[in-house]
């Protein structure tokens, strides 16, 4: 591993493009673990940018306009408009890194024709392999997304990773399964220590403060042991970014762009 004080300090934003209602006991694989009470608990979903310099890196893609409207999600913003609102165009993604297979993860991929595409070994054979002939597990995958992501390992546009790997200086990715058989978070060197965004290891903030995981599993210790890393990987629980935690909004700066929710995680946490 690099030494720190050589690392580029990188700017990381969570750029937010949908929403779903839910209630509480849906995001919960224990709900008597949860609240007593069963309230509104929304997703909302994001992708994130990582910028250093001129170089610009994407964690995960999103959906899919279709994909929105067949699974009755809102649709806010497409990926690739919500970049240029933010003065950055697609083809100035260097990178792209898709944190696991789902639709909420890997859709949109012809958006980034020049972008390389990083994922796990694992995470490839979970999304075309003998997993995918059971309905529980092929619900949360677009088959036009997998076909994608074929057609850039025949154009030799994807990168595959087998654990941990520095795929930039001060950007890690690291396996954690769980979720899907190759899930993996990415850990950014920031001015204020080192972030990992944790894409599904950990849907909302209490998920992991209670040990009480969101119901889409594959491999339920991985999950839990999950926990465990990603709390080993950051510098402080303040330096964990959910996936789908609607308090991030609240927790981090947003950018005065109106057409674009985007909020700066590099910065500390504006409340706990």
């Amino acid at each position: 591993m690099s030494p720190t004080s050589s690392l580029p300090q990188h700017e990381v934003y969570a750029l937010r493009y949908g929403a779903v209602d839910r209630r509480e006991r849906d995001n919960f694989l224990s709900p008597q673990a949860a609240d007593a009470h069963d309230g509104p608990m929304p997703l909302d979903f994001f992708v994130w940018l990582i910028r250093a310099g001129e170089r610009n890196i994407l964690v995960d893609t999103g959906f899919s306009a279709p994909a929105a409207a067949r699974r009755q999600r809102s649709f806010l913003c497409p990926p690739d408009e919500a970049l240029r609102h933010f003065g950055t165009q697609v083809d100035d993604i260097h990178d792209v890194v898709i944190t696991h297979m789902h639709y909420d993860h890997a859709g949109n991929l012809p958006m980034f024709p020049k972008a390389r595409i990083h994922l796990q070994d694992r995470e490839m054979q979970f999304a075309t392999g003998r997993c995918m002939c059971h309905p529980t597990f092929r619900h949360f995958l677009e088959v036009e997304d997998v076909k994608a992501m074929v057609e850039r390992v025949f154009a030799e546009r994807v990168v595959f990773h087998d654990g941990d790997e520095e795929i930039a200086p001060g950007v890690w990715v690291h396996h954690i399964g769980g979720h899907t058989l190759g899930l993996q978070v990415v850990r950014v060197h920031t001015a204020r220590g080192w972030v990992v965004l944790a894409s599904d290891a950990a849907h909302f903030y209490r998920n992991l403060q209670i040990r009480n995981p969101f119901p889409a599993i594959v491999d339920l210790m991985q999950m839990l042991e999950g926990y465990n890393k990603i709390e080993r990987l950051a510098d402080s629980l303040d330096h964990i970014v959910p996936g789908h935690d609607p308090l991030v909004r609240q927790r981090y700066r947003r950018l005065p762009i109106e057409a674009v929710d985007v909020h700066v995680l590099h910065e500390a946490p504006q409340t706990c």
